[in-house]
């Protein structure tokens, strides 16, 4: 039966063989509430009251970009009813700490669990948070999993970073962590977009330190990977048209993000746009009679500026763009020709709208892939979207590789 937890996510009967670990464990490491400051949260309402509507024409609605109709519903909502505060008190009861690895400031949450079953490692990417994993957290824990959700370098409260931080540092960055708080001991990741993207070469470089890992995005193969089977070019060529319709984010934030900085460091609203597009395009949402996104249908209003304060309110939203130059910088975007992956790999398909489920078969040219599930709905946020099927899938996928029980 799962151990019982502090409001700092300690054990409250402590196992005497875990005892000396602990206690090295806790001194490298500190609580962390979050807090953001009063004169910060005042200029960014400031900024927000003050934006200037009568610049921002339609050009299109959604097609041409965040439709203006819902940014300005979202900023409506940012004025007249959203309280940080009150979130703040919410996200304060989960087990917040940082830590240093090498020389990079790490925030994570840590929910503990009796140790029935291995740590487990949650990764969000962009533009999202580790909020993603909310209602995923106690379930893992109580499970027995040690539960671990960073902010990615860059992100949120893992801010400042020394500089540029690509996927594959962020990998060893992530095992460094996972190395502190559990020795040698064994783990699983879970992640999407970005995080699946470490997960994945996570997986590649450390494949004695992994368990399995559990992803909804597969993005990464080796070099020399071709599409063969009619299935598979026909994934590749909707793949590669939908991509170059949708991905010119990618591009600025991989050869030009300073100078993208210097417009979302002067505007929080600027920030709220560029974020709600992914939501409003990368999540499995209906649609209007005009062919837009109902973001309504799926999201809350204070759901999305969690998510958006979270890159504002630790003014990460420059650092946090980072990770696309440094994944051009390490030339980390596939392996080198003929790789393979050995560690035990899931697959949770989710229709994602933008980044299409890949086939199994091409999966496996690169991955040991022993869990493919295809999902009936939620899309790129999935663990948001979809918590109770990521939840179930994840603990299938857990019980397969350990040949424990669900």
């Amino acid at each position: 039966m799962p151990m019982l937890f502090g409001v700092r996510g300690c054990r409250l009967a402590q196992d005497p063989r875990h005892a000396a670990q602990d206690a090295e464990r806790d001194a490298m490491m500190e609580d962390f509430t979050i807090a953001v400051p009063d004169a910060q949260l005042a200029a960014i309402r400031k900024k927000v009251a003050g934006y200037d509507w009568d610049q921002l024409p339609d050009a299109g609605g959604w097609e041409a970009g965040v439709g203006k109709a819902d940014l300005k519903r979202l900023v409506d909502y940012w004025l007249e009813s959203f309280d940080w505060r009150a979130v703040e008190r919410r996200l304060n009861a989960l087990p917040h700490f940082i830590t240093e690895i090498e020389g990079e400031r790490i925030h994570f949450l840590h929910l503990r669990g009796d140790g029935s079953k291995p740590p487990l490692l949650l990764l969000h990417g962009w533009p999202g948070s580790f909020i993603e994993f909310e209602q995923l957290l106690a379930p893992l824990a109580a499970d027995g999993h040690d539960v671990v959700a960073p902010s990615l370098p860059g992100f949120a409260f893992s801010n400042p970073i020394t500089g540029i931080i690509g996927p594959r540092r962020a990998g060893e960055l992530m095992h460094a962590l996972m190395a502190q708080l559990f020795g040698d001991a064994r783990y699983i990741v879970q992640g999407g977009d970005w995080g699946a993207h470490i997960a994945s070469w996570m997986a590649y470089t450390k494949p004695d330190a992994l368990v399995g890992f559990h992803i909804n995005m597969v993005s990464i193969f080796a070099e020399d990977a071709d599409p063969s089977t009619p299935d598979e070019k026909e994934w590749f060529e909707r793949r590669e048209a939908t991509l170059d319709r949708e991905t010119g984010y990618n591009h600025e934030q991989e050869t030009r993000p300073q100078t993208l900085g210097v417009a979302m460091a002067d505007s929080p609203v600027g920030v709220a746009g560029w974020i709600l597009e992914k939501f409003g395009m990368w999540a499995d949402l209906p649609k209007r009679a005009d062919a837009s996104p109902d973001l309504w249908a799926r999201f809350a209003e204070e759901q999305l500026l969690t998510n958006i304060m979270l890159y504002l309110g630790p003014s990460a939203a420059v650092t946090a763009t980072w990770i696309y130059r440094g994944k051009r910088l390490e030339g980390s975007d596939r392996f080198p020709a003929g790789a393979r992956v050995e560690v035990p790999m899931g697959i949770a398909a989710f229709p994602d709208p933008v980044f299409l489920p890949t086939p199994r078969s091409f999966a496996e040219k690169t991955y040991n892939v022993v869990r493919y599930t295809d999902m009936p709905t939620g899309g790129h946020f999935a663990a948001l979207e979809e918590p109770e099927l990521m939840l179930a899938d994840l603990r299938a996928f857990v019980a397969e590789v350990t040949g424990t029980g669900a």
